[in-house]
């Protein structure tokens, strides 16, 4: 059974570990959906305040928006303006250099979104390069070669698609650059084969992700898949996994479950962290 949802004192940052827990950020798959509005964003929420709300129920979240292009610096502030120290975004690398350059000659593009990136400060979580299905081991060179550029200060992770790329050699690659092996839940690998991961982090951080594998779960605003028992055998294995690194960032999608905030919360609540009901987000817009 889940525990019961622990309130959040005055000030208290939501899903901050309480006493005698790892490290462990939980969030969403990104923050702008009208589907949200009325089941998780109080329904008077103006869009343009959805990430200062999002930011009083999670203290993450990852950034799909730079996935299509480098933000600008003023995007960045902005991002940063809306939500409070301590709050962190995952922001994705742009497709340019993973699914049109394929890593090959993007030093220029890829140095120029690690710098934008940098903007952030201490609110710079890890970026996620996100490779594409066809983007296989043949690959190999172009990964090897570019690896070595990725700064060492930044936290960065990489999420391949192509099965094919699960094995000693390349773990023991990722381990040497201290980039991790992002823990994906969705159609393109087995969760029994992401599950033996746990064990074998390959960086001082984890990056998990729960894609789900029904894409035809449109209606964004409400659980529609009753997921409880894999979110119950993923909290075993974040257990175990945050005991191994410094930090573990967990991010739910809408498809998982059909809405990203309680799947989220439902982790939140399994772990033992602090957790803001829907109802406290209402309460909490007479501070704006």
């Amino acid at each position: 059974m889940p525990r019961a949802t622990p309130r959040v004192p005055p000030g208290a940052a939501p899903g901050t570990p309480g006493p005698g827990d790892g490290a462990v950020r939980v969030g969403t798959q990104g923050w702008n959906y009208a589907d949200w509005s009325g089941s998780f964003y109080p329904p008077e929420t103006r869009p343009a305040d959805y990430l200062t709300v999002y930011a009083r129920a999670f203290d993450t979240v990852e950034v799909d928006a730079t996935f299509y292009a480098t933000p600008s610096p003023s995007t960045i502030r902005g991002w940063s303006a809306h939500v409070p120290p301590g709050f962190v975004f995952a922001l994705k690398m742009p497709q340019q250099v993973t699914h049109e350059q394929r890593l090959r000659g993007a030093e220029d593009v890829a140095g120029e979104f690690f710098e934008r990136a940098r903007g952030l400060g201490p609110k710079l979580g890890p970026i996620l390069i996100q490779f594409p299905a066809d983007f296989g081991p043949a690959e190999l060179p172009a990964l090897a070669s570019f690896l070595p550029f990725v700064p060492r200060d930044l936290r960065v992770a990489v999420e391949f698609r192509h099965r094919g790329w699960i094995h000693d050699g390349i773990l023991a690659l990722l381990a040497e650059h201290n980039i991790a092996l992002a823990l994906t839940d969705a159609r393109f690998i087995t969760r029994r084969v992401t599950l033996g991961l746990v064990d074998r982090p390959t960086a001082d951080f984890a990056y998990v992700r729960w894609l789900g594998a029904d894409r035809d779960l449109v209606d964004h605003g409400r659980i529609q898949v009753d997921r409880s028992r894999d979110i119950a055998v993923w909290a075993d294995a974040i257990g175990r996994l945050r005991a191994q690194v410094r930090t573990c960032y967990v991010y739910a999608g809408n498809f998982f479950a059909g809405h990203a905030p309680a799947t989220a919360r439902m982790l939140q609540e399994r772990l033992g962290l602090r957790v803001v009901p829907p109802e406290q987000l209402g309460d909490q817009l007479l501070l704006f």
